[in-house]
């Protein structure tokens, strides 16, 4: 029944307003700005449901009600808490910042209990609304009870600051810098936050106000000694408009490196820039970049989800969207480079030439960062001869220039055209050597240079040949967050060529890999399992892998996984029941054969596809018992 004016479109309409609100919300500059960001970031996610339900004005049931009625009062709450942390004190939020988590954490509580009451599975809702939600309630459900990591420095430092009569100016510089209490501007924001503290105390503060004030006035005294004159709020304020934000990798086109403007969804699920992907399949490709897998049609479907998360994001930033739709050209495109660039590079080419030291590792920084801003640039910078440069570079001593050096090429590697100078001046044996023996940041970036060059199919051959896996496993194991990302992202690359899936199996990439898959809250299942699947398709794979215990994770990915995941664990398991009739009987066990009926109606293509091939393995098992 649709409706045009009802109780239900008010309440989405309010739920929308709500979050547009909170996205809104001014940046926290306190010891809450993390909770506070996480807690707009998971809200923000929220955005389509409401968007979706509010354009489809469908009437809502008793049940689906409540469950909304709930979500809006506590994203009301979340309003409130938020405001109170951008424009309280801050030195009143750190002295009770225990208490400032636990109020984050009911409202955490407060969402998550709201959105295990809305029945998503009776509403109306696209796949990629639905797929998101479901994402964004895991979010949720992690972070409720997951106390705020404590600072250790920041509490060493407030309790000397509060001891001690006269603490060190070190302390209370970090303590300033901490709570962002920096400026004359900033003191007297403070000074109005805490007059309001004590009103609201109705005249009597307690105790705490006498710690406050005391910490307070040390913190006034450091900063009106740094800054005796004036003001530095207006120059802040440039610094900030002019500070570049650091681009989320999810709203990067996988082709170009760039932001995506009009993203669209392929066959495979993955999301590409529109122009990008397009001039792929106008070249007669009719395989995914970023997996290799077979496209099944070529239909460009819009991701509205994820065009309005950039949309948010940029507006938060203050960033404007390309005006050209698409950033993938590899002609050599000089318009936009003046001569004071061009000349300015020339400069910077001779100090990695002729300078000394500093001069080559602050010349091989600036070319870092003129890499990476644009398309022009990157032509400009390997035109000027400056590849073979930084090649050499790679074996600097100094860390900080060995990491510029690497990172520039990983940014000039973008074009496609730099790809062939980079490997013709000999770099792979080099970026290897850096992937192995390089600081962590110099580490993480040699292996996004590889996975950068191994698009190239020729490439993959000499990366694997010279040594890169078994150094891509080690960061795989103990890398960064992002380093683990990016390791496993050129493993997966590298692998799609025959001769490196033995590679890592024999340098032993199974283990860690099935200790990822079983670490659900470590982030790297989605890797794990994709690269599982591709080296199941190697003999010495499926040995391997059936040797590590792989049906009970397995079993419980295609249980209760999300799409792509599931249909990656039905071919791994697929591949091993194949070759393995004793892995059959142990899928059975755990449950193989109603899992896989419910895979084979409801997974993707694939997965249906590789659900009933499963099933038919089962039912012949069964039909050899039945003759016997």
């Amino acid at each position: 029944m649709v409706l045009t004016e009802d109780p239900n479109s008010e309440l989405m309409s309010g739920l929308v307003d709500s979050v547009k609100e909170i996205s809104m919300s001014p940046e926290c500059r306190n010891v809450c700005k993390k909770m506070h960001g996480n807690l707009v970031r998971r809200i923000k996610l929220l955005s389509p449901l409401f968007e979706e339900l509010k354009d489809n004005n469908e009437e809502l049931s008793e049940e689906e009600t409540k469950g909304f009625e709930l979500l809006r009062t506590a994203l009301d709450s979340a309003k409130e808490l938020l405001k109170l942390v951008v424009e309280g004190s801050k030195v009143y939020q750190t002295l009770q910042r225990d208490h400032i988590a636990d109020k984050f954490n009911q409202i955490t509580e407060k969402i998550e209990a709201a959105l295990s009451e809305i029945p998503y599975e009776k509403l109306n809702l696209s796949e990629e609304v639905q797929e998101q939600i479901e994402l964004v309630h895991a979010q949720f459900r992690r972070a409720k009870g997951s106390p705020e990591l404590p600072d250790h420095q920041l509490e060493v430092d407030l309790a000397i600051a509060q001891r001690e009569k006269e603490p060190d100016p070190a302390i209370l510089k970090r303590l300033s810098e901490r709570l962002h209490l920096q400026t004359i501007d900033d003191l007297k924001k403070e000074s109005l936050a805490f007059h309001e503290l004590v009103i609201a105390s109705g005249g009597d503060p307690g105790d705490w106000f006498k710690k406050m004030a005391s910490l307070f006035k040390k913190l006034k005294d450091h900063v009106q000694m740094a800054n005796p004159e004036a003001d530095c709020s207006e120059a802040e304020k440039v610094m900030m408009k002019h500070r570049s934000p650091v681009i989320p990798d999810d709203f990067r086109c996988p082709i170009s490196l760039e932001l995506m403007k009009d993203p669209v969804i392929i066959s495979t699920g993955q999301t590409y820039e529109r122009s990008c992907i397009q001039k792929w399949l106008d070249a007669g490709h009719k395989t995914c970049p970023k997996t290799q897998q077979t496209l099944l049609h070529t239909a460009l479907t819009p991701n509205y989800v994820l065009k309005s998360l950039i949309a948010l994001w940029c507006e938060s930033n203050g960033v404007e969207l390309p005006k050209q739709p698409g950033a993938c050209r590899s002609k050599n495109v000089r318009s936009s480079i003046s001569y004071c660039d061009r000349a300015a590079i020339a400069t910077l080419l001779d100090k990695l030439a002729n300078g000394n030291l500093e001069q080559q590792r602050s010349a091989a920084g600036e070319l870092r960062l003129l890499a990476k801003r644009n398309v022009d640039n990157r032509v400009c910078i390997a035109e000027a001869g400056a590849i073979p440069l930084l090649v050499e570079l790679l074996s600097s001593t100094d860390p900080r220039t060995q990491e510029h050096a690497v990172t520039a090429l990983l940014n000039l590697s973008i074009n496609d055209i730099n790809k062939g100078t980079i490997v013709n001046a000999g770099a792979i044996p080099d970026i290897v050597d850096v992937l192995k023996n390089g600081s962590m940041e110099a580490r993480e970036n040699a292996a996004a240079t590889l996975f950068s060059l191994s698009v190239v199919d020729e490439n993959k051959v000499a990366i694997g040949a010279a040594g890169a896996i078994p150094a891509l496993i080690k960061l795989l194991c103990d890398g960064t967050p992002r380093g683990k990302k990016d390791a496993a992202t050129a493993i997966f690359n590298l692998s799609i060529y025959q001769g490196n899936k033995a590679r890592a199996v024999k340098a032993g990439i199974v283990p860690p890999l099935m200790r990822l898959l079983k670490d659900a809250g470590g982030g790297m299942v989605d890797e794990a399992l994709a690269i599982l699947a591709i080296l199941a398709s190697h003999q010495e794979g499926k040995v391997a892998i059936g040797q590590a215990d792989p049906i009970p994770v397995l079993m419980e990915v295609i249980s209760t996984g999300y799409p792509r995941n599931r249909e990656n664990a039905a071919a791994i398991l697929c591949s091993l029941c194949t070759v393995d009739s004793q892995q059959l009987k142990l899928a059975r066990q755990f449950g193989a054969e109603e899992a896989l009926k419910e895979l084979s109606e409801s997974g993707t293509d694939r997965a249906k596809r590789k659900a009933g091939s499963i099933l038919e393995l089962l039912q012949g098992v069964d039909a050899i018992v039945t003759q016997s």
